[in-house]
C-alpha cells in the first residue's frame, strides 16, 4: 500500500527518513529513479540515511510501477520517493490507488522560479502537477508533515 509519493531531489535525508517515514508509519522506502537504480554509490549513501527497521528499495520507474501494482507490495506501507515531477507524473499515470503527491524539495536551477523556500518550479513542473491533479490526485507542497499544506493553486 502506497502511503505517499514525494518529490524531493535529495531523496532520502533527515526530513524524509525521520519526520515523514515516522508520520506515515512506513516500513518501506521506495526510491523510484532510472538513474539511481544504476548508481551503486548513490544507493549506498541512501541506505546510510534510511532508518533502522525500514527497508530501502531502489527501482527504475517502470519497475516501480510494476512493483506497486503487484500483489507483493500489498502488505507493505510504502513511502515512494522521486527526484523530479516527470517521474511523479509517470508513476501517477501507471500506479493505481495513488491519492497524494507531496512536493517537498526541488532545488533552484536554470529556468526555475522559487515558490517556497524549498521548492523551485518551471513550466514543465507546473504542467506535470496540473496533469496529476486532473487524474484526481492531490498535489500538496510542504517540507515536513507538521507544516500546513500548500496546494497547487498557491504556487502557480
Amino acid at each position: 500500500m502506497i502511503k505517499l509519493l514525494r518529490i524531493d531531489d535529495r531523496l532520502v535525508h533527515g526530513q524524509v527518513a525521520y519526520a515523514w517515514t515516522g508520520a506515515l508509519d512506513a516500513n518501506v522506502i521506495l526510491v523510484s529513479s532510472d538513474t539511481v537504480v544504476h548508481d551503486e554509490f548513490k544507493k549506498m549513501t541512501l541506505s546510510l540515511a534510511t532508518p533502522s527497521g525500514v527497508k530501502l528499495v531502489t527501482k527504475s520507474v517502470s519497475d516501480s510501477i510494476e512493483f506497486l501494482n503487484g500483489s507483493g507490495s500489498a502488505n507493505s506501507k510504502i513511502f515512494v520517493l522521486v527526484d523530479n515531477s516527470t517521474d511523479a507524473l509517470r508513476l501517477a499515470k501507471g500506479v493505481t490507488g495513488l491519492k497524494t503527491v507531496n512536493v517537498g524539495g526541488i532545488r533552484m536551477s536554470n529556468g526555475k522560479k522559487m515558490k517556497t523556500p524549498a521548492v523551485a518550479v518551471d513550466e514543465t513542473d507546473i504542467a506535470n502537477f496540473i496533469e496529476i491533479e486532473a487524474m484526481g490526485i492531490e498535489v500538496e507542497i510542504r517540507q515536513v508533515p507538521s507544516e500546513k499544506k500548500k496546494l497547487l493553486e498557491d504556487i502557480k
